[in-house]
């Protein structure tokens, strides 16, 4: 059953992306096809990133609402963003080369979820949830940096900030794809080394250190795993809030299993399908009058109330 429904995702994500391709060419297609190939490869770059970040992030804290934003990796993004332009200027090398500055902000990202799991399991007794207070505090702490930083920038520093705040798939930095693959690829060799113990985790703490995981070992390198997968999405295109939330509860919802190669494969395709339609919805029929990661964090904020809604019902 399982094979069906994936099956079913998989035709309905290459029909939208052969739409995606080839259509609306004109005579143009040579140059057309090989520009719509690079966005659609950073889109599925994203797409999976993002999709298999939140179902990792969520199976750690066993809570289906939450997602890595939670403690404060996209807010750290842009502080690190911020404060390169702010303290070098938008023309130095660490600005401009996008390849060191994505190799910068990975190597960051990684550091701080390192240190934060690394300070506060310390002592016994602390629990997962301890850990995602400390990070709001820490996101909330890293966005008023920023807005501080942005505020007494220069007006065309300013500009450059900007651009990277919000997610467009308009303007991919195409020089990261070569990095992000060879990145994603890694990871996802990384990852083959713990997907057996996260179907365990999702039984909570206790009983997974019963059943003789080692907790505490497992947990800070998915970690470490879900801050590079951040770092990758949001290094392509921008911080995209909610897209994580919504495929991967949508999977939940639409597989209904607990084996996670099932639901990484479930929330990826999702992820591209919702990814390539929306470009689609915005390209042909919003004529680029909006952005696609405006429609995203619409339409993932009501899912999110509705799921908080959900949530204190039960």
């Amino acid at each position: 059953m399982h094979k069906v429904k994936l099956g079913i995702l998989s035709a309905v994500s290459i029909i939208l992306i052969l739409i995606f391709l080839f259509t609306d060419m004109g005579n143009y297609w040579e140059y057309v096809v090989p520009k719509r190939t690079i966005k659609l490869i950073a889109i599925i770059l994203t797409g999976i990133s993002i999709a298999v970040s939140t179902i990792i992030f969520q199976t750690i804290t066993n809570n289906r609402i939450l997602t890595p934003s939670i403690i404060g990796l996209d807010s750290l993004y842009m502080l690190i963003q911020t404060f390169l332009i702010f303290a070098f200027g938008s023309t130095s090398a660490v600005v401009m080369n996008k390849n060191i500055n994505f190799l910068l902000c990975v190597g960051i990202m990684v550091l701080f979820a390192g240190l934060l799991y690394r300070f506060l399991f310390k002592k016994e007794g602390q629990n997962i949830y301890f850990l995602l207070l400390v990070g709001l505090v820490l996101g909330t702490l890293f966005q008023s940096f920023s807005s501080f930083m942005q505020v007494i920038i220069d007006p065309n520093e300013f500009l450059v900030i900007q651009d990277r705040m919000f997610a467009s798939f308009n303007n991919i930095h195409t020089d990261l794809l070569t990095l992000s693959i060879v990145l994603l690829l890694m990871l996802g060799w990384y990852l083959s080394r713990f997907v057996r113990y996260l179907d365990v985790l999702a039984l909570g703490r206790e009983q997974a250190i019963n059943l003789g995981v080692s907790y505490d070992h497992v947990v800070k390198r998915l970690l470490i795993v879900v801050a590079v997968l951040i770092s990758i999405s949001t290094a392509l295109v921008g911080p995209i809030t909610f897209l994580g939330l919504l495929v991967a509860n949508v999977a939940y919802q639409y597989i209904n299993t607990y084996k996670h190669i099932t639901l990484f494969a479930s929330s990826a395709l999702l992820s591209v399908i919702a990814l390539v339609g929306g470009v689609l919805i915005v390209e042909r029929v919003f004529t680029f009058s909006t952005t696609l990661s405006v429609i995203i964090n619409f339409i993932g904020g009501v899912y999110f109330i509705y799921l908080l809604l959900k949530e204190s019902k039960a």
